[in-house]
């Protein structure tokens, strides 16, 4: 839970316009776009990027747990990013704790970037992450939920817009037969993850992580998909050889990892 310090019903208008100039000081340092740093992706994004003041929607390919847990890192990933501006912070709200902090900090989100909000429903933690998407201070909202509607997803699109802030949605699934992707959204992108067989080593051990991302839908642009290694300690992406010596794609085709 965050805990709230009370503040007086006003404040000097010194104050106001020290905290205003804040928020516009983090607000620019964030940039308007994050780009994954590899033209396989950043070139097939409308906007060379994530936009950094919109609502973009993750999901597992399935409701396995190496499904879930990959996406939850991919998520983690992103928001480490969005963060690595000095002094930015993430909210992950979410009805139920179930993180694993060290997963998380070995993609680059520790302790010290990540503030933790717990409601008691899905429409508790989507009107804590709106709140703190139009405060505009944070680096990166997150919020879990298992039913978010057309409704839901278009005020956190308006509240991310207003506060330029990049909200990432994190759909759990409710069932095994239906992606949650499959629901209406106003989302600016919508990405599907699945956990893939890591790159086989010379000697005992276990590879990189390999997972396969689907951007499913995204507006001005076309869906495609991509097996990447998962997000290092920086929340940073990479090519596995075999795809990044294969011949580039034309930039809109859509690709599939075997």
């Amino acid at each position: 839970m965050i805990l709230q310090t009370a503040l007086p019903s006003r404040l000097p208008s010194e104050h106001l316009a020290a905290l205003r100039a804040q928020i516009a000081q983090v607000q620019a340092a964030r940039g308007p776009v994050l780009p994954f740093g590899l033209p396989q992706i950043d070139t097939r994004l409308a906007s060379g990027g994530l936009d950094g003041a919109a609502l973009h929607e993750i999901a597992g390919a399935s409701a396995s747990w190496s499904d879930d847990a990959a996406a939850t890192l991919f998520a983690a990933g992103l928001a480490a990013r969005f963060a690595a501006v000095q002094g930015m912070t993430v909210l992950w709200a979410l009805s139920r704790f179930d993180l694993y902090a060290p997963g998380l900090e070995q993609v680059g989100l520790g302790p010290g970037k990540v503030l933790y909000a717990q409601g008691r429903k899905d429409s508790e933690v989507l009107a804590l992450a709106e709140d703190a998407l139009r405060d505009g201070s944070l680096a990166c909202v997150i919020a879990e939920v298992k039913a978010a509607d057309q409704t839901a997803t278009r005020r956190l699109q308006l509240a991310a817009s207003d506060g330029r802030t990049p909200m990432l949605l994190y759909r759990r699934h409710r069932s095994r037969e239906r992606s949650p992707l499959a629901q209406p959204s106003a989302a600016m992108t919508r990405w599907s993850i699945a956990a893939a067989p890591s790159t086989a080593l010379p000697h005992a051990g276990i590879g990189r992580g390999q997972w396969t991302i689907e951007l499913v839908r995204q507006r001005g642009g076309n869906p495609f998909s991509l097996l990447v290694e998962a997000c290092d300690d920086q929340g940073c992406l990479a090519l596995p050889a075999a795809v990044a010596d294969r011949a580039t794609t034309p930039v809109g085709a859509s690709i599939r990892a075997a």
